[in-house]
């Protein structure tokens, strides 16, 4: 059994994106990021970094004491390669370098494009220029990379699980896909997998429609 302790933003819906395409049975536990408690020291001690997504491995594979995985980069490889599936290992380097690509860029110029352009006290147009340029930028790199492949690494993978609840905020972050053709067909594509819409049902579950919307709160 997994616990995941998890709210609906594009990092935690990563997790159960994978958790559903994988039958992994999972027990959900709510980190209201709203109220902070992401700062309680019971979930520190699963995640120092007072964020989320985190689980904790009951039955790890080497059949030892629970395992606790923060980020959600980590969580993924680690599950994937706990149940060898979603990282083929005919094609793990591309996986690994299109997750890296995401964690490293995607998520956080994204994270940045919705925190200058919705949150900042003071409207700063080099910012908000700066990074809708940027997330602009990354839609394109990933539009060529899907221009002769169905997926980011050839096969469905982690590394499209990764990107994808990123993209699904592509509006907020002051782009369209009807530019990036290839990149649209792929999102669709994700879209419609049984797993994705039983994640986003999840995330429904929490009756918030667009949680990026929400004020996070970001220290104790």
């Amino acid at each position: 059994m997994i616990d995941l302790y998890y709210w609906p933003t594009p990092n935690g819906n990563k997790i159960t994106i994978f958790l559903e395409e994988v039958g992994i049975p999972y027990n959900t536990i709510p980190v209201n990021i709203m109220v902070g408690e992401q700062f309680k020291p019971e979930f520190l001690n699963v995640s120092p970094n007072n964020r989320i997504p985190a689980i904790v491995d009951h039955k790890p594979a080497n059949g030892g004491a629970p395992i606790s995985v923060f980020e959600s980069g980590a969580i993924l490889l680690y599950l994937a390669e706990k149940t060898g599936k979603l990282i083929p290992q005919d094609v793990r380097v591309e996986v690994l370098q299109w997750l890296f690509w995401q964690m490293g860029g995607l998520g956080p110029m994204a994270g940045q494009n919705h925190h200058f352009g919705e949150y900042a006290p003071e409207k700063i147009d080099y910012a908000i220029n700066r990074y809708v340029k940027e997330t602009g930028r990354l839609y394109t790199v990933l539009d060529k990379r899907l221009a002769d492949r169905e997926f980011v690494a050839g096969v469905y993978s982690i590394a499209d699980i990764a990107a994808y609840p990123w993209i699904v905020l592509y509006e907020r972050q002051n782009q369209n896909l009807e530019d990036f053709p290839n990149l649209k067909r792929w999102f669709e594509t994700i879209k419609a997998r049984p797993a994705t819409i039983r994640a986003y049902e999840k995330a429904e579950a929490f009756k918030i429609s667009n949680p990026a919307n929400d004020k996070v709160v970001l220290s104790p």
